[in-house]
């Protein structure tokens, strides 16, 4: 199972360790993270201590208002769960007893400038892509106007070449051979690069060449949910059909469901134009417009 550290937490995001030093090394497995409101006043039967644990405004303030006794019992109540961690908002102040609590515990206590709500879409964002189970595949990753495609086909097909066309036109090159997909919810896979490999796209008979340096940084981005599909197969006579609607046909990547539809290489055919195509038509669908169905209206009114 993937995991993140307290101190992966410091790496990324603005804050300071009030407490718990040496203990930084703890492990988060939990990709949400938890405001202990609920338990802080008893109930404890949905306690996620797993979690990272969110002391906003209204929980600091809280437990401000409890005499000494009363506050060491909420307190004492919640950290003998031991959560990876505890984490304080808006750089509140006056937090003496749990910084007492935190260093017996071993937990690490932690405060952020932050907006408690703009902290936790921060932290839960973060946490889903770390934590996200991912496999990476061969192929090449591109996002075509806004939308994320996978190219795959076997090696030297022409995937490299057709996505520096695509770059060439205005695109963006996410991942080129090694491409990593990370199923960050149970609808939604994103695709990025390995860290290696990352700018970088190889092109026969070229050699490896920085689309950054080469194009400018929008010739490349770190990361696209991936919506569509696309095998790249050399050309073979009467495989393909005239279809006025092909039937949908999908890939799965650990248990999505990505539209895929095969593109067939021949010499002067534009595969790039054949690719913003198929990513304008994925978006024309999901706005709930069918060429299909508005071609054949125009045949019964004729």
């Amino acid at each position: 199972m993937k995991s993140v550290t307290v101190q992966n937490l410091l790496d990324r995001f603005s804050m300071e360790v009030l407490a718990g030093h040496d203990h930084l090394e703890r492990v988060i497995a939990k990709s949400k993270t938890h405001r202990p409101g609920l338990e802080f006043v008893g109930y404890f039967d949905f306690f996620s201590h797993a979690h990272v644990q969110v002391l906003g405004s209204k929980e600091i303030n809280y437990l401000h208002t409890l005499s000494e006794e009363e506050r060491n019992l909420r307190i004492g109540n919640v950290v003998k769960y031991h959560p990876p961690c505890f984490v304080v908002t808006r750089n509140q102040e006056g937090l003496k007893y749990l910084k007492k609590y935190c260093e017996e515990e071993g937990i690490p206590l932690l405060r952020t400038p932050e907006r408690t709500s703009k902290f936790v879409d921060l932290m839960d964002t973060y946490l889903a892509k770390a934590l996200a189970s991912e496999i990476a595949i061969h192929g090449v990753c591109v996002n075509v106007s806004g939308i994320g495609i996978l190219l795959r086909g076997k090696s030297g097909v022409g995937k490299s070449e057709t996505a520096h066309t695509l770059i060439h036109r205005g695109h963006r090159l996410v991942a080129d051979d090694v491409v990593v997909l990370k199923k960050i919810s149970p609808e939604t896979i994103i695709g990025t690069h390995n860290g290696t490999s990352k700018e970088f796209l190889a092109l026969r008979s070229i050699g490896l060449i920085n689309v950054s340096r080469l194009y400018g940084r929008r010739a490349f981005q770190d990361e696209t949910r991936i919506v569509l599909d696309i095998e790249l197969t050399k050309w073979q006579d009467n495989t393909l059909n005239n279809d006025l609607e092909l039937e949908p046909k999908f890939t799965e990547y650990m248990d999505v469901r990505i539209p895929s539809i095969e593109i067939q290489l021949q010499p002067g055919r534009d595969v790039a134009g054949l690719v913003e195509a198929a990513a304008n038509n994925w978006y024309l669908r999901q706005q709930g417009y069918s060429a299909m169905e508005d071609f054949m209206k125009r045949l019964q009114n004729d």
